[in-house]
Parts: structure tokens; C-alpha cells; sequence
């Protein structure tokens, strides 16, 4: 039997020092003058250790038993509850938070480098904290200054876990549709009292024994509030109140679902629940936002981290299973002639397993770049660079999230076929992994919304202009006379020439947009990839095999589809020239 998922900091390490010089990116920032390589590093092995030895091990247990859910009451499989306990008390939950409000004021990519080691390791338990940091940045920017000290440290810690209630039975991604209602209520505790009516579906960690207490953010309208987005505000209703009594927000089921059988995934009904208005009357999606935002970039490394763990178990797999002869030639150091070759000597399965690692190498960059950005956007003096590392989070974060979670989702799959029948019964656990990665192609927007949020709000409005300022920068980091480097510069170029073009067509076709997003999407993931590459290609280090293969599999295996894209596109609009002039 497989054993449980190990991060493999050195793997991590290259692509964020040697790759990135991370250090050197953040070296700018004031407010994480601390944060040097000696000190990440040291963060990065002891979030190996705890992820490995404390979470990993809980994962098989928690598929089988999952929750339980009685009387209201949830109670989870044996061993997260005390797991999370040692999780919190340690300080992992509050690694980017700030210092003022109990965090420790690291950089966010180590927060991302440890939720993708805990998703790959236990994705149903990482589901409980993976919502903190969102809650924390939303009631830190947009709660009352009562609420912030009642509830933002213990948020900050993840003392107290979060849950973030937006979907109802009749309104799914079109939260417009949203019916729950707030009542004022004259003279409550605290300013901006309401009581809360309505019922939410779909809300993981809603219910649960792992913290002594929830605080769920909730999407509601107020008296009179437009019909629509627009009509909605967010409350903070949080599972008991100030004085110990029980709220009125209740659990009144877990959802079977398909996997992630270690989370409630809860059918919430708050009847006269006490609530407090997080922001303005008629912002909540504003508010909410910032969670939203964290939590895409989190699924994305979910994705990550879940390809690497299927990945991880068809590797040793194929290092330990003969079956039949590998074509060509046998060396005669090998010797019995008629004995079974190892599984990772046949060309099939070194396809499935160096495309995946192409994968997984090129996500983790991007990603990693992408929770540099978050700091500098945040930290950085220069206003211009705050506004650039700004704009390389909103184009690329939808852009991460759903290809990278679709990947996870067939690369797992294609995993899976390493071991043949054996990787349809459960006592390998990577059928677990293909159950558990479905749904992050689902939540905190479908993917096909992350495509046309890419499409339709971040390139058409301006004709293509924010993006072509990413592809430019881009293309400064690379050298024509390197070959892949060429080849990588030529892609771009047609991206930016897709892309005006693009613009220029859907202006005439309203339905374009919405027919070419998907395709679109991929067609940028691609490129991003490629370039991710071509930064591994040219780092002291990557010239081994264990950085040569991937890079192989990439150039003939997955980049072609770049063009095929292309074409999918161009067919909708046909009189489009093949290449930029």
C-alpha cells in the first residue's frame, strides 16, 4: 500500500530562490525586511515536517469514516480535531498575517507553499482553515472597529475558523439571485446589528467540532435593497455570541458529496441569527471580494498540490511495479533477459508522469510569482510597482485557478492509469485524489466563470492593452538566441496579436466573448507555462534530468495545443490573418 504524501521542500526551494531570487524580490519591501532566505527556508522544513507527520497521515482515515452529522451537531473523523488544535497553537494559520494583529508578518508565498503541501497531503482537512486568510483581510479592511476587536485576532490565529456563505438552493454562481434577509435591530451590542433569515447551501466548514467557535461571513439584503448584486451586504454572524449563547445559524445537514468526504460541506439555515453589517449597506460583494480573491489563488495551489500528490504515488509506483518488456534495446547490465521491466521504463508512462511534473513545475512557479506580487502590491514604496504587480494578480490569478485545478483534475485521472486495475480500487489512494480534485474546477467560481471574468472584464474593456503590458514584461526576461526562449517569444507575440484582435471582433459580436473564453483562457495558461519554463530552463541547476524531462514532455507534448487553440479561436472569426504582421 502507498504511503501517505511527503513534501519535498528542495523541489519548492529551487523554483522559489534559485528560479525566482524571491529574497532579492522582497528585499524592497520594509515590512518583510526579516523575511530572508535562511528564515524561509527554516519555515518551509518545519511546515514539511507538521504537513507530513501530523496531516498527511489523517487522510485515508478521513475518505472512509468522513463526517458525521447528528442533531445538528458535526463531529469529524478521528484525528483532525486535535491535528488543527496543534495546527492553530503552532502559528501556521497566522504565517501572513500582520504582526499588529497577532500574525507574524511573513511573506504570503510561504502561506501558498504551505496550503499546497496540506491540500496535496489532506485536501478535506485543509478545507477547514483554507478559507482564514480571506476572512481575516475582509473583516481587517471592512469591519467595524467593535468587530475588528472582538473577532480579528482570533480570525488572525485561527483560533476561530471561517466560512464564507454566499450560495442558497436557487442561486448558485448568479449570487444576484441571493434571498436571505437582514433586519435592522435598534439598540443592538454592538453598531450595525441585524438579524439574519435565509438558507445558505454549499458552505464548507459550516459546522464542525474542530474550533470553539465559527465566524460566518454572510451574504444578505437589507429592507428595501435593489434587486441584484448591487442589493447585497455582508454580515458577520458568528456560531456563538459574545455572551456564549448559542447563535441562530444552524446545520441542518451535510451534503454526500463525490469526495472531500473529510469536510462538512453543510446545508445552513439562520433563523433570527444575530449578525453584523462588515462594511456598507449595499457593498457585501465588495466586501467579500477579498475572500474571494484569496480563496481562487488558494484552490489554484490546491490544484498544485493535489496533481503533486497523484503524481507523487504514480512515481513511486512506477519505480516499484514490472510489468512487460519496455521496448528497444535491453543493456546487458540489466540481465534476465526474459523478466518484466520497471513500469517507469516504458515510454507510455514516463509521458503520463513527466507531463504531469510539467505541470506541477511551471504552476508552482507562477503561483509563487503571484504571492510575490500579493506582497509587493501590498508593501512595495513605488506606486507604479504596486500598480504592476496589481495588474499580474488580477490577469493571472482566474488564469492559475482554472487551468491549473482542470489539470489537477485529468492529470490525476492519467495518474491513475500508472497502475492500471490497481488504481481503481482504494487501497492505493489515488482514486481518492481523482474524487477530491473535482470539485475545485467548481467552487469559488466555475472555471468557465474564470474565463470569462479574464476574458470579458480584464482584457475586452480595454482592447487587450493590460494584458499586452504583462506579455511585454514577459518577453524583457527572455533571450531570442536560446531556442525554447524563441519559440516562447513567438507565442507571445500571437497571444498579444489574438488578443487585439480578439477585442476588436467581440465588439462586434456579443456572443464571442462567451464562445471564445475558454479557449482563451488556456490559450494564456499555455503561454505562461511556457514562459515559467523558459525561466527554469536557463537557472544554474535545472540542466539534470530531474528538470530536463518535464521541459522535454512540455515542448512536445503540451505546448502544440497552444495552436490548435488558436485555430478553435480564429474559427469563430474567420477573417482573422493566421499570424501578426
Amino acid at each position: 500500500m502507498s504511503s501517505s504524501y511527503q513534501p519535498r521542500p528542495a523541489d519548492n526551494a529551487f523554483l522559489l530562490f534559485n528560479v525566482l531570487q524571491a529574497p532579492q524580490q522582497l528585499a524592497p519591501l520594509s515590512a518583510l525586511t526579516e523575511a530572508d532566505q535562511a528564515l524561509m527556508e527554516q519555515v518551509l522544513d518545519e511546515a514539511g515536517k507538521f504537513v507530513g507527520e501530523v496531516v498527511a497521515p489523517l487522510s485515508r482515515e478521513g475518505d472512509e469514516i468522513g463526517c458525521r452529522w447528528e442533531a445538528g451537531r458535526v463531529t469529524t473523523p478521528p484525528g483532525f480535531r486535535e491535528a488543527y488544535q496543534a495546527f492553530w497553537q503552532a502559528g501556521w494559520p497566522a504565517l501572513a498575517g500582520a504582526a499588529e494583529d497577532g500574525g507574524q508578518g511573513l511573506p504570503w508565498v510561504l502561506e501558498g507553499v504551505l496550503y499546497e503541501w496540506l491540500s496535496a497531503a489532506n485536501h478535506g482537512w485543509t478545507m477547514a482553515p483554507g478559507l482564514l486568510h480571506g476572512a481575516y483581510e475582509c473583516i481587517k479592511h471592512h469591519a467595524s472597529d467593535e468587530l475588528k476587536a472582538r473577532y480579528l485576532a482570533k480570525v488572525a490565529s485561527g483560533e476561530w475558523l471561517a466560512t464564507m456563505c454566499l450560495t442558497e438552493p436557487h442561486a448558485g454562481s448568479d449570487l444576484g439571485l441571493v434571498r436571505t434577509q437582514a433586519t435592522p435591530v435598534e439598540g443592538g451590542a454592538l453598531p450595525g446589528e441585524h438579524r439574519l433569515n435565509g438558507s445558505k447551501i454549499f458552505i464548507s466548514g459550516g459546522e464542525h467540532d474542530l474550533t470553539d467557535n465559527i465566524v460566518h461571513l454572510v451574504l444578505a439584503r437589507l429592507p428595501g435593497a435593489p434587486a441584484g448584486p448591487k442589493g447585497l451586504s455582508l454580515f458577520l454572524a458568528p456560531k456563538f455570541l459574545p455572551d456564549g449563547t448559542r447563535n441562530g445559524a444552524h446545520c441542518d445537514r451535510i451534503e454526500e458529496k463525490m469526495g472531500l468526504h473529510g469536510s462538512p460541506t453543510c446545508v445552513m439555515r439562520f433563523e433570527d441569527a444575530t449578525g453584523w453589517l462588515v462594511g456598507q449597506p449595499g457593498a457585501g460583494l465588495n466586501a467579500m471580494f477579498v475572500m474571494m480573491n484569496a480563496a481562487r489563488l488558494h484552490v489554484a495551489l490546491q490544484g498544485i498540490g493535489l496533481l503533486d500528490a497523484a503524481w507523487q504515488k504514480a512515481d513511486a509506483y512506477a519505480h516499484e511495479r514490472r510489468q512487460m518488456r519496455a521496448p528497444g534495446p535491453r543493456p546487458a547490465s540489466r540481465g534476465d533477459k526474459d523478466s518484466a521491466d520497471l513500469l517507469i521504463e516504458h515510454p507510455a508512462m514516463r509521458r503520463i508522469l513527466d507531463v504531469q511534473r510539467a505541470w506541477i513545475d511551471g504552476g508552482r512557479l507562477l503561483a509563487y510569482r503571484t504571492g510575490l506580487a500579493l506582497d509587493t502590491a501590498r508593501h512595495h514604496p513605488d506606486a507604479a510597482e504596486r500598480a504592476q504587480a496589481q495588474r499580474w494578480c488580477s490577469l493571472v490569478t482566474p488564469v492559475l485557478k482554472a487551468a491549473w485545478t482542470h489539470q489537477a483534475f485529468y492529470g490525476a485521472s492519467e495518474c491513475l492509469q500508472v497502475f492500471g486495475g490497481h488504481g481503481y480500487v482504494r487501497e492505493w489512494g489515488i482514486e481518492q485524489i481523482v474524487r477530491d480534485s473535482r470539485v475545485a474546477m467548481i467552487y469559488e467560481g466555475t472555471n468557465e466563470i474564470q474565463a470569462i471574468d479574464l476574458l470579458q472584464r480584464k482584457v475586452l474593456p480595454d482592447g487587450g492593452e493590460a494584458l499586452g503590458a504583462l506579455l511585454l514584461s514577459l518577453r524583457a526576461t527572455l533571450d531570442a538566441s536560446r531556442p525554447f526562449d524563441a519559440e516562447v517569444l513567438r507565442r507571445l507575440a500571437e497571444l498579444r496579436y489574438l488578443s487585439t484582435t480578439l477585442a476588436a471582433a467581440c465588439a462586434a459580436d456579443p456572443l464571442l466573448a462567451s464562445l471564445s473564453a475558454d479557449d482563451y483562457l488556456r490559450a494564456v495558461a499555455l503561454v505562461l507555462l511556457a514562459w515559467a519554463w523558459a525561466q527554469i530552463e536557463h537557472t544554474p541547476g535545472a540542466e539534470t534530468p530531474r528538470w530536463q524531462g518535464p521541459l522535454l514532455a512540455l515542448q512536445q507534448r503540451v505546448l502544440p495545443e497552444f495552436e490548435m487553440r488558436l485555430k478553435m479561436i480564429r474559427q469563430l472569426i474567420p477573417a482573422t490573418p493566421l499570424h501578426p504582421a
